[in-house]
């Protein structure tokens, strides 16, 4: 079994029920994965094209039997599942999930780079990740992107 973080946001829809959906869809132990650990949800200001909604992001640790190609097409079948749609890149989305890394593996491919390449500058990443770890604190670094949410409520997919 290996251990994986990953990265989930959304700023379209119903942000926190596309955030618990993903994790219920993610949450899959009889196919090789199980979400171990949810952060709280951070609300954060848009990177890139900034002419859309704030986002809330999460941060997940999974441990998953899958491959690390494996575990990209089962985030993907999320992002589809959610109707994820690709039209500007960093744009609005209903789901985002990425996989920042796995276990200790470095990898670069046409379609999956671990670690994920810029994790460490991303405050939307970070600061989950740390609440993860048991920091229970917003870096000043980030004081001004990242805020508290709150948590994220159960949910299962029927």
């Amino acid at each position: 079994m290996s251990i994986a973080y990953l990265s989930l946001g959304s700023n379209m829809g119903d942000r926190v029920g596309n955030l618990s959906r993903a994790v219920a869809l993610l949450d899959r132990p009889e196919e090789g994965i199980f979400v171990e650990l949810v952060s709280p949800v951070f609300e954060t200001k848009p990177v890139g094209y900034t002419e859309q909604d704030d986002f809330l992001n999460i941060c997940l640790k999974v441990i998953t039997d899958l491959s690390p190609m494996e575990l990209l097409s089962a985030c993907q079948k999320v992002e589809q599942e959610l109707h994820r749609e690709r039209k500007i890149h960093w744009g609005p989305r209903t789901i985002d999930v990425d996989i920042l890394t796995y276990d200790d593996i470095k990898m670069d491919t046409e379609r999956l780079t671990i670690p994920h390449p810029r994790m460490e500058e991303r405050g939307f990443v970070q600061v989950p990740l740390l609440f993860l770890g048991g920091t229970g604190k917003i870096p000043e670094k980030w004081e001004d992107e990242v805020r508290y949410y709150g948590i994220l409520p159960k949910y299962r997919v029927e």
